[in-house]
């Protein structure tokens, strides 16, 4: 691995705040111009992951396309920096990918970037969509229809368009704008029903603007997430439990993830050192789950099997089941299950499609692979009117019919599923 695609956050030496401000003067930069941090396009989302955590990226600026006349090695101090004003005139070395300045308050000393760079003419980022499409000439009826939220997974933005939006172009070019480490927007409708592609929950959607290749690499809490968007779901919504999941355990233990997918759980419990066996059934996903396996640098810690979970269950010997899946609509619980696309553990919509098993149609499989003590995570979305009661009820009537002892360690709400219900998480030990 090249100096470049070292992860961001990695440590950096300390740069003395005198040697950055010789650096700026010899460059020949105002001194009261603003700085930017160079790095190779692909790189970007990590970056400013990096630099957030730093707390040093400047929210209130554009990320600006740069061209750059050297090919500058990693800045890692001031000693070797190339610390210069950003000019339109530069050229970009033949061949290299695209960079991008990203707007930063002062140097980063904990990110890998090329370069610092004063901006010559800063432009300022309007947070406020609705401004964007204001200055675009939206009427103030027009602008009631601005979606209030939409997702950026890596260089794709993720967006349902609602059904009264009056140019759905203007809207997706004014989110571009938005997000200036964006590449392409797709119009989110969902996921496939029929056939294959519901079995695989295939998404549904459309390129609205921006450039037609929407493969992209999406990173959280240091985990590199490599996906097409447009062909496997994938919501930033269930960020927080991906990241928890991480955190949980200790190193080497040994984890069953049921409903691999591209990832999404087995990465950064991998990443955390444990010993992960992956299942997953969708062959696009599971290509995706091998090149993240190899990405993240864990494929001594991971044994991914394009297979149905029960196929396995009784071969392997588990601390940890996830469960990251909650299957359809239960017909028996349509009373608040009903509306909206099937969610589950992994993201706002259901990454498993029409699958008509539920979640706890797996339980006494997870119960096989789970050795006496280990903890299952059992996700379920849940109307709220059986909170906690419906999933609590299937976890004791698992847990009796394996002839094994329940004990609920924690309950939580991962996020509002959809009008009504609840997708909710039991993390539950059986003995």
């Amino acid at each position: 691995m090249s100096e470049d695609e070292n992860p961001a956050g990695s440590p950096l030496p300390d740069t003395p705040a005198e040697d950055v401000d010789d650096a700026l003067e010899q460059a020949g930069a105002a001194p009261d111009a603003p700085l930017a941090a160079v790095v190779e396009k692909p790189r970007a989302e990590t970056a400013i992951e990096s630099l957030r955590a730093e707390g040093v990226y400047d929210d209130s600026r554009r990320v600006r396309e740069t061209r750059v006349q050297s090919e500058a090695k990693p800045w890692g101090g001031a000693s070797d920096s190339k610390t210069r004003e950003q000019t339109e005139t530069d050229a970009t070395p033949a061949g290299g990918p695209e960079r991008l300045a990203l707007p930063v308050l002062e140097p980063p000393t904990e990110t890998r970037v090329l370069e610092v760079v004063r901006q010559l003419d800063p432009e300022p980022r309007n947070p406020d969509l609705e401004a964007l499409l204001a200055d675009r000439g939206w009427s103030d009826e027009a602008l009631e229809s601005v979606p209030g939220s939409w997702a950026v997974v890596g260089s794709v933005i993720l967006v349902t368009v609602p059904t009264d939006c009056p140019d759905e172009t203007a809207l997706a070019e004014a989110l571009l704008e938005l997000h200036g480490e964006a590449d392409s927007v797709l119009a989110d409708e969902g996921i496939a029903n029929d056939g294959d592609a519901g079995t695989y929950r295939e998404p549904r959607t459309r390129l609205l603007a921006g450039q037609r290749d929407t493969e992209t690499i999406h990173t959280e809490h240091g985990t590199q997430y490599g996906l097409d968007p447009a062909r496997v779901m994938f919501s930033p919504g269930n960020q927080a439990e991906r990241a928890r999941m991480g955190e949980l355990g200790d190193s080497d233990e040994r984890v069953f993830d049921m409903f691999a997918g591209i990832g999404y759980f087995t990465l950064p419990m991998a990443r955390a050192g444990a010993q992960v066996t992956a299942t997953e059934i969708n062959p696009t996903a599971f290509r995706y789950l091998l090149e993240n396996v190899m990405l993240n640098d864990v494929g001594d810690r991971v044994d991914a099997y394009m297979t149905d979970c029960r196929e396995l269950a009784s071969e392997v010997d588990a601390d940890r089941v996830v469960m990251g899946y909650y299957g359809s609509a239960d017909e028996a619980d349509s009373a608040g299950d009903e509306g909206g696309p099937e969610g589950d553990g992994n993201g706002n919509t259901n990454e498993h499609g029409t699958r008509t098993d539920e979640a706890h149609d797996f339980l006494a499989d997870a119960l096989e692979a789970l050795v006496p003590g280990g903890v299952v995570h059992y996700h379920e979305a849940t109307p709220e009117p059986r909170l906690w009661e419906r999933p609590l009820e299937r976890l004791e009537a698992a847990g009796d019919a394996a002839d094994r002892e329940l004990e609920v360690l924690e309950k939580r709400r991962v996020k509002s599923h959809s009008a009504g219900v609840e997708h909710v998480v039991i993390d539950a030990r059986f003995e």
